[in-house]
């Protein structure tokens, strides 16, 4: 008799296993959900009903989480990066004006158990429920060969919505208008495999990348794993009732402070900054890898979000009202000019050694 051919399951996929987490999602899902969903969970797409507004346009992104996902599963802390996709989603469509509507998780990998798929896709459930997103489906895909084992990847993409037929009417930004900052609460989802190298988390041995990583940094006042993985902050909350008086905002993620504010400046006008302003509040994690590191101030500033998660342009007139409603916000600076200036270039930040080494 011909062999029979091998299960999936010795191929490395174990089909079983994914159908008894469908319901472990299903239950997550529903926690987070919202009235427009049409449609049961579970099934080949997800639906939501816009019949509630009147002039809707859609805004989406789809993002990761980088090799923040290395340092989870290293540590056996996964919850925290389905917090940090859906947060980070959230925040690269606030620039928009967009309420968020629903979510949508992808997670590929090889020899990951059912509870680790579970705790991210919880997290992922959590983030969701605390920004009034809907999780509408997702994807899991068991890939062997593709990914080493125990390795894996987490990817989102978020839904949202602006009344009214486009985006929002914002005033002009003008050479003089405020440029106000909210803090991070430390690498937020960029800059981790540089961060891993200078930090000693990519070498061979497993133990000893363990040991670092839970060990306590006494520059830090706790272990490196909890600098490390602290969840990216989402920005909702504070910025939605402060919309109306905002001109611009950038989420600062890859590319650092000067390259994501530029995006947000029209041609011709830039912004003059001075880094000694929130030098005070950068989290000590950022000095801690420059100096592990040994690497450079510009190239700090050009990977990490260097203590600022979000940046708002805003009329002067409005910056009092806006500092004293966004919880932690700072002014950093203002516009200008940009003096035949392009790109990054645009953006000036002046004593950056301030913020570099504290």
């Amino acid at each position: 008799m011909p062999q029979s051919a091998p299960r999936y399951a010795a191929a490395g996929v174990d089909v079983d296993a994914n159908d008894r987490l469908i319901g472990r999602y299903r239950a997550l899902a529903e926690e987070a959900s919202r009235p427009e969903l049409a449609g049961a969970i579970g099934g080949f797409s997800g639906a939501f009903d816009l019949s509630r507004y009147e002039r809707p346009t859609l805004a989406a992104s789809t993002d990761g989480v980088g090799t923040k996902v290395m340092v989870a599963s290293l540590a056996g802390r996964l919850e925290g990066i389905g917090r940090d996709l859906v947060n980070h989603c959230i925040n690269d469509i606030l620039p928009a004006g967009a309420e968020p509507l629903f979510f949508l998780d992808y997670l590929a990998g090889n020899g990951l158990g059912e509870d680790e798929k579970a705790a991210i896709v919880a997290g992922i459930a959590r983030a969701c429920r605390e920004g009034g997103l809907a999780l509408l489906g997702g994807e899991t895909a068991d890939m062997p060969d593709l990914y080493p084992p125990g390795e894996f990847d987490l990817a989102g993409t978020i839904v949202g919505v602006i009344e009214g037929g486009g985006a929002l009417d914002r005033a002009p930004i003008e050479p003089g208008d405020a440029v106000i900052a909210l803090p991070s609460n430390g690498l937020h989802t960029n800059g981790y495999s540089l961060a891993r190298e200078a930090l000693g988390l990519r070498a061979r041995d497993e133990n000893a990348r363990r040991a670092r990583l839970s060990g306590h940094e006494d520059e830090l006042g706790e272990p490196l794993a909890d600098a490390l993985l602290r969840p990216h902050r989402s920005y909702l909350a504070d910025l939605r009732p402060q919309l109306p008086r905002i001109k611009a905002l950038a989420h600062v993620t890859g590319g650092g402070i000067a390259g994501n504010l530029e995006r947000a400046l029209p041609d011709g006008l830039g912004a003059e900054l001075d880094a000694r302003t929130w030098a005070a509040d950068v989290p000590p994690i950022f000095g801690l890898i420059r100096r592990r590191g040994g690497i450079s101030i510009e190239e700090m500033f050009r990977v990490f979000n260097m203590g600022l998660g979000m940046i708002a342009v805003a009329a002067p007139e409005h910056e009092e009202a806006l500092l004293a409603g966004l919880h932690g916000a700072i002014r950093i600076g203002g516009t200008a000019p940009a003096g035949g200036r392009t790109g990054a270039d645009r953006v000036r930040i002046p004593h950056m050694e301030a913020a570099a080494d504290a």
